[in-house]
């Protein structure tokens, strides 16, 4: 059997957050208000700046649940479809596409698992080149947004999918890699037999350190168009996922700016 290569996404392959680089189009779009767009562009600093911990995390779950349901679904691919290579092509990284070349030349599939929208992710990986992509993933009915989520790819749920599909694909785990920046994807990297963290939060670094797993410094972004040929307009349509993660930053901000209202009192 042949290994693979995981990677999450955010921080790892792009230097910001795949979702919340939405949060202007879709406000234009009528779908978040403007004090929601400012939230997101605040999360997104945040993000960038210092990462997101596990108990942000979870309040930004029922957030965006609250926050998204009952959007249409047609209406938010169409937005994302339109915008989804302006906003991310510009965000990838020069290390990590030559990464993803060098596995693939070596016969290895490539896998992008993230948190970010399934439907994000996913036409995100086909511009990449990779196989296979596993993320958050939305309940849709009736073409509208049940503010559920049907599967949340976030810590231990990220190893398990990983090991679901190296058992349908065929992969050894023992001869695969993966990639990340963020100390709650240590399941994801415990998963395979050659761990890297790349860009590391506080938390990672202290992990990588007391387990001997390589560090990597990703710091050149590049456009996917430029790299790999890719056109400009739009291909595949975006969903659910996509808005959830919008969504987000808002409930990130939300709590980060209650957090500081605390302190401050």
């Amino acid at each position: 059997m042949a290994g693979a290569a995981f990677f999450d996404l955010d921080k790892t392959i792009i230097a910001r957050s795949s979702t919340l680089a939405f949060s202007r189009p879709l406000s234009k779009a009528g779908l978040i208000s403007r004090r929601a767009l400012l939230r997101s562009a605040y999360a997104q600093l945040v993000f960038t700046m210092n990462g997101v911990d596990h108990d942000t995390l979870e309040r930004m779950r029922a957030y965006l649940s609250e926050l998204c349901t009952g959007w249409d679904v047609e209406q938010v691919r169409a937005v994302v479809a339109e915008t989804l290579h302006e906003l991310i092509d510009p965000m990838v990284f020069d290390e990590a596409a030559a990464l993803i070349e060098e596995h693939h030349a070596a016969g290895r599939d490539v896998v992008i698992v993230s948190t970010s929208g399934a439907d994000v992710v996913e036409p995100i990986g086909e511009m990449l080149g990779a196989q296979h992509t596993i993320g958050t993933r939305m309940v849709v009915e009736d073409g509208r947004y049940t503010g559920e989520i049907a599967f949340y790819a976030y810590g231990p749920a990220k190893a398990d999918a990983i090991r679901e599909l190296a058992a349908e694909r065929g992969y050894d785990l023992d001869e695969s890699y993966a990639y990340s920046d963020s100390v709650t994807d240590a399941p994801m990297l415990e998963a395979v037999g050659h761990p890297f963290a790349v860009n590391p939060d506080k938390g990672m670094r202290k992990v990588a350190q007391d387990r001997g797993w390589p560090m990597l410094t990703f710091e050149r972004p590049v456009a996917l168009r430029r790299r790999f040929g890719v056109s400009t307009g739009p291909q595949r349509a975006a969903t659910a996922a996509a808005v959830v993660g919008t969504a987000a930053a808002a409930g990130m901000v939300w709590y980060a700016a209650s957090r500081h209202r605390r302190a401050s009192g």
